[in-house]
């Protein structure tokens, strides 16, 4: 399969044309209406070191349905353990710069360049992107970041410092995903931290399936806190 470049106009080829390893086309840039249009899609922008910019719709693709998430029993007890506390949107961007800098098994370096936190920082102040805090004694030791469309949570990135505080930060946002009826948590790629998490992969098509109904539904845009 060609991989597509793209230009200045707001347009990306259709998901099934993107190569086995699910790269779909290169270029354009990291602006609020293109990465809304990427997601919507079931697209979004992964860069690689000494590489234009990537945009990818791999097959098959990882989810998490909401309903379908069963926390284990240890992060259970730790949970009513009341050791951390939670907060949503309440620091996405130290958040998302956690993430970036957080070393990664098996990755020499981050994806989460400096023109990836402007453009997220900015998603974020325009309502769609969105984090859950992990809070220690008023220390921030984890979190998660990700886009909310319509029923979908599109996951991009966690982090911990300390044990198990991205997943307390997960089961938060399952907790409020639940409550709002989401229907998907799109995880992306296949990983055993997001299996163990509960995460199956499906095929592309019926992603894509799933990705229009859900992302039709209305976003809960801007800070969460004013929902709850």
């Amino acid at each position: 399969m060609p991989i597509f470049r793209l230009n200045k106009e707001l347009v990306f080829p259709d998901p099934s044309y993107a190569e086995e390893e699910g790269i779909l086309a290169v270029g354009g840039d990291l602006s609020v209406d293109r990465l809304i249009l990427a997601y919507a899609n079931g697209i979004f922008p992964w860069p690689r070191a000494n590489a234009p910019l990537l945009w990818w719709s791999p097959d098959p693709r990882m989810v998490l349905y909401p309903k379908d998430y069963k926390p284990s029993k240890s992060l259970r007890q730790l949970i009513h353990s009341k050791k951390y506390s939670f907060t949503y949107d309440k620091d996405f961007a130290g958040v998302i710069r956690e993430c970036a800098t957080i070393p990664r098994y098996g990755q020499d370096g981050t994806w989460i360049t400096k023109d990836m936190i402007k453009a997220y920082l900015k998603l974020h102040r325009e309502g769609f992107a969105h984090s859950v805090e992990t809070w220690y004694e008023g220390e921030l030791v984890g979190g998660l970041y990700g886009i909310s469309l319509g029923k979908v949570f599109f996951g991009e990135s966690m982090f911990y410092k300390m044990r198990d505080a991205s997943k307390f930060a997960f089961f938060h946002l399952v907790e409020v995903l639940n409550k709002w009826s989401f229907e998907l948590i799109d995880a992306q790629q296949d990983t055993p931290h997001m299996r163990s998490l509960g995460a199956v992969t499906i095929k592309r098509d019926e992603f894509m399936e799933k990705l229009e109904e859900a992302v039709s539904q209305p976003t809960y845009k801007g800070n969460w806190n004013q929902y709850l």
